[in-house]
C-alpha cells in the first residue's frame, strides 16, 4: 500500500504542468541574481569635496579618496550648502569639506578639523561610507607623518606611544576574499530548501481537500503515519536532488564550495528537510482552502528569514527577538550552513545545534501525523 501511495505522489507532481517548472527553474533563478541583488557590500559611494583650501595637500587627499575602490570620482562644489542640496536631491552620498589653510596648518603642526557630513537615510550606507572615508584621512595623515613633510604636533603624543617594533597585521580568517557572496550563498541554499521542502508540502494536503480526492483515501484503511510518509517523502527526494543542483551552480558561478565533508552536508540537510516538510504538514492539516495555506506558510516564512540571521547578525536584534529566535529552526540552520561551508565545521562541533534540529524535527512530525484527522 505505502508503495502505490508513493507511485500516486509522484505521478501527481510529474503531471502538474507547472510544478516540475518551479522545482527546476527557482533554485537556477535564486542562485544566479540574489548573491548580486541581495549584496550588503558598500561601493560606489558618490563623494562630495567642499575644497576651502585647493593646496597640494587638499588635492593629493580629494586624488586618494576617489582613487579607492569605495568611491566614485570626487564631485567639486563651491560650497557646503551646495553640497548639502546635492544630498537632499539624492545625487550624492557623502561631502569632505576641507578648511582653508590646511596645508599651511598641517605643515606648522597645527592642529585641522575636517568635516565629514553623510547621507544617513540609510544608517547602515552613511555610517560605513563615514568610517572608510575617515580611514582614508588616516591612511593620508600617517603618510606625511612618515614621510616626514607634516610636522608631528598634536599627533607627537599619540606616535609616541606607538613602539616601533610593533607591528599590526590584519588577517581575515575563512573568508580571505571578504566576498559577500561567499556569505550569502550557504544561507540562499536554506532558503530554497525551506520553500521547496516546506512550501509544496503544505499545499498538496489541502490541494487534494479542494479536489475531493482526499475523501477517497480517508475511507481506506491506509494508516495516518503511512498516508504522512507518503506525502513527505517524494519532496525530500526533490530536495536532495535541488540541494545537489544548488551545490553544482555555486561551483560553476562562484566557485563556491563546502570546506566541510559534503556527507555531513547532505546530512544534515535532509535532518532540515523533515523539519520544514513537517512544519508544512501541519499548516496544511490545519487549513481548509489553497489561499490559507499560503497566507500562513507564507506568513511563517517571512518571520523565520527575517530573523534567522541572514541578512543581519542574530547578536545585534533586540534581546525580545533573540528570544524569539531560539524557536526558529531556520536560525540554526543557517548557521549550520556557513559553519560547514566556510569554517569545514564537523559533527562534533555542531552537536548543540544537530540536537536542537532532531528535537524540532520529532515535534513537526509527531504534530503532522496528530493533527491529521480521517474524519474531518
Amino acid at each position: 500500500m505505502f508503495r502505490f501511495l508513493l507511485e500516486k505522489e509522484f505521478k501527481q507532481i510529474a503531471r502538474n504542468r507547472f510544478l516540475p517548472k518551479l522545482i527546476l527553474v527557482y533554485p537556477v533563478v535564486m542562485m544566479i541574481l540574489m548573491p548580486w541583488a541581495a549584496n550588503l557590500d558598500v561601493k560606489d559611494i558618490r563623494l562630495c569635496v567642499v575644497d576651502n583650501d585647493n593646496s597640494t595637500y587638499s588635492r593629493r587627499l580629494t586624488q586618494k579618496a576617489s582613487g579607492s575602490e569605495y568611491f566614485k570620482e570626487a564631485i567639486y562644489l563651491e560650497s557646503y550648502n551646495e553640497a548639502i542640496s546635492t544630498i537632499e536631491r539624492g545625487e550624492c552620498d557623502i561631502i569632505l569639506e576641507i578648511p582653508s589653510d590646511f596645508e599651511k596648518d598641517l605643515v606648522n603642526g597645527v592642529n585641522r578639523e575636517l568635516s565629514i557630513s553623510s547621507n544617513a537615510v540609510d544608517g547602515m550606507r552613511g555610517s560605513i561610507a563615514a568610517s572608510y572615508l575617515a580611514g582614508v584621512v588616516n591612511d593620508f595623515s600617517a603618510e606625511l607623518i612618515e614621510s616626514k613633510i607634516v610636522n608631528r604636533g598634536s599627533s607627537a603624543a599619540i606616535t609616541a606611544a606607538m613602539p616601533s617594533s610593533i607591528e599590526i597585521v590584519s588577517l581575515s580568517k575563512y573568508n580571505p576574499s571578504m566576498d559577500y557572496k561567499l556569505f550569502m550563498v550557504p544561507g540562499l541554499i536554506v532558503i530554497i530548501i525551506t520553500i521547496i521542502g516546506g512550501f509544496l508540502p503544505a499545499l498538496n494536503i489541502v490541494s487534494e481537500k479542494e479536489a475531493g480526492t482526499i475523501e477517497q483515501i480517508n475511507v481506506t484503511p491506509v494508516r495516518k503515519i503511512t498516508f504522512i510518509f507518503s506525502k513527505l517523502i517524494p519532496y525530500w527526494v526533490i530536495g536532495f536532488i535541488i540541494l545537489t543542483n544548488t551545490l553544482i551552480l555555486a561551483k560553476l558561478l562562484y566557485g563556491i564550495v563546502p570546506v566541510g565533508s559534503i556527507f555531513e552536508f547532505y546530512l544534515l540537510s535532509f535532518l532540515f528537510l523533515i523539519v520544514v516538510s513537517g512544519l508544512g504538514l501541519v499548516i496544511s492539516n490545519n487549513s481548509r482552502t489553497m489561499q490559507q495555506a499560503m497566507f500562513v506558510m507564507f506568513f511563517f516564512m517571512l518571520v523565520m528569514i527575517l530573523l534567522s540571521g541572514l541578512f543581519t547578525p542574530v547578536s545585534s536584534m533586540p534581546i525580545w527577538a533573540q528570544v524569539i529566535n531560539s524557536i526558529n529552526p531556520m536560525k540554526y540552520f543557517t548557521e549550520i550552513m556557513r559553519m560547514v561551508f566556510l569554517k569545514g565545521s564537523g559533527l562534533a562541533d555542531l552537536y548543540k545545534h544537530i540536537f536542537i534540529m532532531f528535537g524540532f524535527a520529532g515535534a513537526f512530525s509527531l504534530w503532522a501525523v496528530l493533527s491529521y484527522r480521517k474524519n474531518s
